[in-house]
């Protein structure tokens, strides 16, 4: 136990994932000090070698052991009881820090007491932005974001409105809410906002939060001080079609607890996101007959 606590509590949940998750570790290993900080994982119960490569190669980390998958809300608010930092930091184990990652936020935070929370710029793998800073999420975001009608009008504007596609991403500003990839959370906002709802066992989790916290009178600050990569759905991937059910179960919950006023917007709601879901699964599903049909066609092997 050490004798002060420290700066920043790096909290992640992890299933699955243990390369994306060593290389996430020791990008945190490397961060410059001050500020002071340690690492909590929450394991989800994987199969692969995560726990041992946890174990032996990272002995610092705080390791909480769950025996089932939990979802992402409730193994995180495991993480933030556990977490003993004046700040504590919500982050993916498919994330790679830059070295002054955390002194960077943290020294954003400081000079902006009115944030709840700081979240950096976050990028893909090849440097390529990602539009991780959003506005509140409308039903004509999820009629054109990342469907079948997003593909026939790229050029939509309530999609480009919620990624906030108009806004300068090099320049530091309020948002709405900020990909829970990775959240700078003060401990004060935190005390006063509560846990993660843990209702949503995957997806919209972070939407909530920002949601709550604006309530409560505090700020969510975009800063682009700092670049974190995001590989991006590596967990997710593993399980495509309960993604989707659980990524709208939790959509469906965050537009009735917030968006939807009465019984008969909720239906509206529900009838929307389902019909969503269930396009978005036969949009999978026939994609993926089609390619192991490919693979299999029989003249494959005279043409290779």
């Amino acid at each position: 136990m050490r004798d002060t606590p420290p700066d920043v509590s790096v909290c992640i949940v992890s299933w699955n994932v243990a390369g994306d998750l060593r290389a996430c570790l020791v990008s945190i290993r490397a961060q410059q000090t001050p500020p002071s900080f340690e690492v909590i994982v929450a394991d989800n119960a994987s199969s692969d070698d995560s726990v041992r490569m946890l174990q032996e190669e990272f002995p610092e980390v705080r390791l909480i052991l769950n025996a089932d998958n939990l979802g992402f809300a409730r193994a995180t608010n495991q993480t933030l009881r556990a977490a003993q930092g004046r700040y504590l930091m919500m982050l993916n184990p498919d994330t790679v820090l830059q070295p002054d990652c955390l002194a960077k936020l943290v020294a954003v935070a400081e000079t902006h007491p009115e944030a709840g929370i700081v979240a950096p710029r976050l990028v893909y793998p090849d440097g390529s932005l990602q539009f991780s800073c959003r506005r509140f999420p409308t039903i004509a975001a999820a009629i054109y974001r990342n469907t079948v009608f997003g593909r026939l009008f790229p050029r939509a504007q309530a999609a480009s409105e919620y990624i906030m596609r108009d806004c300068d991403h090099d320049t530091e500003h309020d948002v709405d809410w900020a990909s829970g990839a990775c959240l700078l959370i003060r401990r004060e906002a935190y005390v006063q906002v509560g846990e993660l709802d843990e209702g949503f066992v995957w997806g919209s989790e972070d939407v909530d939060y920002c949601f709550r916290m604006h309530r409560a009178g505090w700020s969510v600050l975009y800063s682009p001080v700092t670049d974190v990569i995001h590989a991006v759905g590596r967990s997710t991937d593993q399980a495509v079609v309960p993604t989707i059910v659980r990524t709208h179960r939790g959509m469906y919950r965050l537009y009735a607890k917030h968006f939807a006023p009465n019984a008969l917007a909720r239906a509206f709601v529900a009838v929307g996101v389902w019909l969503r879901a269930a396009l978005l699964i036969l949009s999978w599903e026939t994609r993926r007959v089609i390619r192991k049909a490919w693979r299999a066609r029989p003249w494959a092997g005279a043409l290779g």
